[in-house]
């Protein structure tokens, strides 16, 4: 079931920008609309904007930098499509520039959704809690993304007439951490369809656990001296934090199976989900995941889309052997083989996907008397990528049937099979950013680090919960940390946490798929973060690049 909460007030919320985008800082903001954001409906409009700034940006840009950039998956080339420049390229090899096109949308999404914030919270006004703890929840979550991204950046907290310094990563880092213990206890505390996709008292505490979790990853002065063998302060944070999201009872594994929490159908009632962002492919729209990941071929696999789709995301070979537990119904989170058509979110192996092609049509090289024969082919996908023999430049795969067909493809977010035209390739699938399946791992790993054990729970104990409701066979011995991101890969594939668990267990420049074509980005510390677009510094000429950019 979706929820209609976040369908744009747009007029509402526009004219809030409006009288809030001021330089005058002499003017009483309130002055002339004393009535306008002291209602809940007005409320509610100004902040449905807040919480929609970030959306596009999550449903595309972000996730692909999440993801490419660590050791889920590439994006390949097929022939001369998709190269687009070496923007996903760069991601998978760790060379990636200022001047790449993609990072923009992080900075200017979060950016906004940090004016329109301070616009909210400056017309609410001091004496509103009830709305203004809610838009400092959101503003310290877009601040983590901006932080976690790209280090250092400017505090704003209101209106202002000149851009200031970015502040220093760790000095971020703790603002976020003093706006979320200061709103915590502000923030509705009853989860329900009136409060999915919002911030509540769970989400920030969610949030701030994250924070504490990677606390020596942003307090450390240089990103590139970050070890995760430095004590971290603030593990029996992390543990307390948890603890009250686990006592609140507002959340559990069980109410849906694994797959059926990602679904376009889900919503509110994945008891799973502490925060979530709406998507709809007509009202809500952004998140286009299945667009790049179905077969090049094959898109009428999932859905009658009009349009071509991307088909360029593959899973590496070394992520997928991850998911390698006899009976874990997260297995199924990737297809290969010989495919078929689907029902009910199954595969009915009585319909096998037919493709006309012929010999040539599979294999572009191939160069019998026979090579243009038309005859029906079994669509069949290959757990390994091998790239055309002049394909390093561009990660070229090839845009034959081979090249279409390496790779296995992640269907966690089932394209919507109701998608339209109209819908242009958006799909319904609501996105988690925090689960109750993470709380449960961040409290097991900040066990491990050194925090102390609570109520009888074990990193063992707790590990086997998640287990438990994906079927996945039981730990008989004490897991180590290596074992809890194993189990994180598993639980978060595609969800957008991968670069951010490798950078803190020290992993991020390690050599995974075709990272050995630019060797430099395994021992480049420095990319712990990214560069600061190059379209943000030329609009703010006093500020200085990242250091190694």
């Amino acid at each position: 079931m979706k929820s209609e909460f976040f369908i744009r007030l747009f007029t509402l919320s526009a004219f809030a920008f409006s009288i809030v985008s001021c330089t005058d800082l002499d003017v009483d903001i309130k002055s002339q609309h004393t009535e306008f954001p002291n209602t809940e409906r007005a409320a509610e409009a100004i902040l449905a904007d807040v919480y929609a700034a970030y959306r596009g940006a999550l449903g595309r840009d972000h996730w692909m930098i999440q993801t490419l950039s660590a050791d889920e998956a590439v994006s390949v080339a097929i022939g001369t499509d998709y190269y687009d420049g070496g923007r996903y390229r760069e991601f998978h090899l760790h060379n990636w520039t200022a001047d790449n096109g993609l990072l923009p949308s992080i900075w200017n999404s979060a950016s906004t959704g940090i004016t329109l914030a301070n616009n909210a919270i400056t017309l609410f006004g001091a004496d509103k809690a009830e709305f203004t703890a809610p838009a400092r929840a959101i503003r310290a979550y877009y601040y983590f993304i901006l932080m976690d991204n790209f280090g250092a950046v400017p505090l704003i907290t209101g209106p202002i007439d000149a851009v200031p310094e970015r502040s220093s990563r760790a000095d971020v880092c703790r603002f976020i951490e003093s706006e979320l213990l200061a709103v915590k206890e502000q923030l509705p505390t009853v989860v329900s369809m009136a409060t999915y996709g919002k911030a509540t008292k769970y989400m920030a505490e969610a949030l701030l656990a994250k924070l504490y979790l990677n606390w020596n990853v942003y307090t450390t002065a240089d990103v590139a001296s970050y070890s995760p063998a430095t004590p971290n302060q603030k593990l029996n944070d992390v543990v307390a934090l948890c603890d009250e999201i686990i006592a609140s009872g507002q959340f559990n594994l069980t109410s849906h199976k694994f797959m059926a929490k990602f679904r376009p159908d889900n919503g509110y009632q994945i008891k799973d989900f502490i925060f979530a962002v709406p998507f709809d492919r007509e009202k809500q729209q952004g998140m286009t995941y299945a667009r790049f990941w179905i077969h090049r071929s094959g898109q009428n696999q999932f859905a009658q889309l009009p349009q071509s789709v991307g088909g360029t995301f593959r899973v590496l070979p070394s992520y997928l052997d991850k998911f390698n537990l006899e009976g874990d119904e997260r297995n199924a989170s990737y297809i290969g083989g010989k495919q078929y058509y689907w029902s009910n979110y199954a595969e009915d192996k009585s319909r096998p996907f037919l493709i006309k092609t012929s010999k040539r049509g599979i294999d572009q090289d191939y160069k019998g008397a026979d090579a243009d024969v038309q005859f029906d082919w079994q669509m069949e996908t290959s757990r390994d990528i091998v790239l055309r023999p002049d394909g390093a430049a561009t990660l070229n795969a090839g845009n034959d049937q081979k090249g279409r067909s390496m790779g296995y493809r992640s269907i966690k977010f089932y394209m919507d099979v109701a998608v339209t035209s109209a819908n242009q390739r958006n799909q319904s699938n609501d996105v988690p950013v925090f689960r109750y399946a993470d709380i449960l791992l961040m409290k097991a790993e900040a066990i491990l680090r050194g925090a102390t054990p609570t109520n009888g729970q074990t990193p063992q104990s707790l590990v086997n919960q998640v287990r438990a409701y994906v079927n996945a066979p039981a730990l008989t011995v004490a897991p180590g940390l290596q074992d809890i991101l194993d189990e994180r890969a598993r639980e978060f594939a595609d969800e957008s946490w991968r670069r951010n668990d490798l950078i803190r267990y020290g992993k991020f420049e390690d050599n995974w798929g075709f990272r050995s074509l630019y060797a430099a980005g395994m021992s480049e510390k420095f990319r712990r973060i990214f560069p600061v677009p190059t379209t943000v510094l030329n609009v703010n000429t006093h500020w200085k690049q990242n250091p190694g950019y």
